[in-house]
């Protein structure tokens, strides 16, 4: 049986749809309403509130703290401020890729992780011999991700810290109408957005306060499927979708590593040992076999697929998760698109794919499988720069020093 977050009783009682999914063994919404576009043109017009508590938590401290994430990460986190965040992979002694997540410096010698899998025995096993304790957060600490343009405005009506100083992945301690909480500029949508860390038992009070103060600004909550197109739009790689962690995968061809997944800028190579680190360097002196890319299937040749069939085009109406073959100009396949949406703001139709090398240079032009009425066709793929959407007001700051650098 699904568990249910500590923000449950808000979230179960506003959903119509009784649509949901389970997320790491939580009860989460799939969508609120029968479907889920107005909560997605609320992440991008307004501001949407999503229950991510599911995300696993790991709270790090002590004097070794930093010296065993930047172990167990490909970034170095031994070398980050305090407050501030930093998107990761963490691979296996053989550099395919276990998860990818944040890593927030609370203080000098405290750090939270935020993952997709549990990793505490993981963390437990290479801090051997090291000052540091970890402890596993994700039923302590309840969290909300506040996502949209309107973000910004409406926690300034109610957070003590004066937000238009707040820079792009940045995370401070601060109150919300007096509940102590950590907040982070951080998210999965692409867009403006904050997520807040709460301890479970100020939950409700954190999700009535957002609430109150996100009406007057058309905020509603949102779901994963509203989510899940928008993180597709932000380039943004799902664990499990767009790379299996290899702890799951039962045969070596499953395996990514970080360049096979888009997810080499993440990599600190030239630093101390890491974990990974030797085999990462070993598959860039070689070349890496795969790279993650951006696709846009040509709509005219969709529009004129359904035509021949005497239908007026159709898609899913939710992103899809399903892996598609994708072929060179000779019909070899060279790759799979992961995640596929239709983009309501890019207008656009859309994909990640993981496409073998060197079918993946931008402009190159792919094909697609797309069934019609149950026959198997190909219509066009470009690939194309990632993210697809990338709004300058996800990183703007407006209050930040002139000599500062918004990042």
């Amino acid at each position: 049986m699904a568990r249910t977050s500590p923000f449950h009783p808000r979230t179960s009682a506003l959903s119509s749809s009784f649509a949901w999914k389970e997320w790491a063994g939580y009860a989460a919404v799939s969508t609120f309403d029968s479907h889920s576009e107005s909560e997605y043109f609320a992440i991008r017009s307004t501001a949407g509130l999503l229950d991510v508590t599911p995300l696993y938590k790991l709270d790090v401290m002590g004097p070794d703290a930093a010296t065993l994430l930047a172990r167990v990460w490909t970034r170095d986190i031994s070398k980050i401020g305090v407050g501030r965040v930093v998107y990761s992979a963490m691979c296996d002694e053989r550099g395919h890729l276990l998860d990818d997540g944040t890593i927030a410096r609370l203080g000098k010698d405290h750090f939270r992780c935020t993952s997709s899998e549990p990793w505490y025995a993981w963390m437990l096993r290479h801090a051997r011999g090291m000052d540091v304790s970890i402890e596993d957060t994700t039923d302590q600490i309840a969290a909300l991700a506040l996502q949209g343009p309107r973000a910004r405005e409406i926690l300034k009506a109610v957070v003590e810290f004066d937000m238009d100083r707040m820079r792009f992945f940045r995370a401070r301690k601060t109150t919300l109408n007096g509940i102590p909480l950590h907040i982070s500029r951080t998210g999965y949508t692409g867009d403006l957005g904050y997520e807040l860390w709460v301890e479970s038992d100020r939950a409700l009070d954190l999700w009535d306060a957002l609430m109150a103060a996100g009406a007057p600004h058309g905020m509603v909550p949102i779901g994963l499927d509203a989510l899940d197109v928008s993180r597709i739009e932000a380039g943004f790689v799902l664990q499990g979708v767009d790379y299996i962690s290899a702890r799951r995968c039962m045969i070596e061809s499953r395996k990514s590593t970080p360049d096979d997944a888009g997810l080499g800028w993440t990599v600190d190579l030239d630093r101390a040992p890491f974990v990974g680190q030797a085999a990462i360097r070993s598959e860039r002196e070689r070349g890496s076999e795969w790279d993650l890319v951006g696709l846009e299937i040509s709509w005219p040749e969709i529009d004129a697929l359904y035509s021949s069939y005497g239908l007026p085009p159709h898609l899913a109406p939710v992103a899809c998760r399903s892996a598609v073959p994708v072929y060179d100009g000779d019909g070899v396949q060279v790759g799979q698109a992961t995640s596929t949406t239709w983009s309501p703001t890019c207008k656009r139709y859309l994909a990640l794919a993981q496409i073998r090398r060197p079918h993946h240079e931008l402009g190159g032009k792919l094909k697609i499988e797309h069934t019609v009425e149950f026959e198997r066709k190909t219509v066009t793929a470009t690939v194309v720069e990632r993210p697809f959407f990338d709004p300058p007001r996800k990183r703007s700051t407006p209050g930040a020093k002139s000599q500062e650098v918004a990042q």
